[in-house]
């Protein structure tokens, strides 16, 4: 799960395992597996960045059998 910031201010978390695609358009999109599009105030480096450290914490704590 990472944090967003959806364009009217508001913090959600986001499934990050449902992401799709993410665009710059030039407000950032990112579109889920259920096609639902989703317009945050992040940049799509920031979100890439953030899917990654979750990832890496995720299968870390996996690997050492959590």
């Amino acid at each position: 799960m990472i944090k967003l910031t959806r364009l009217n201010g508001k913090p959600f978390v986001l499934n990050a395992d449902r992401i799709l695609y993410v665009e710059e358009t030039p407000d950032t999109v990112i579109t889920l597996d259920s096609k639902e599009r989703v317009i945050i105030k992040e940049r799509p480096n920031d979100v890439i960045e953030r899917v990654i450290d979750y990832y890496r914490l995720t299968r870390t704590f996996a690997a050492i059998g959590g």
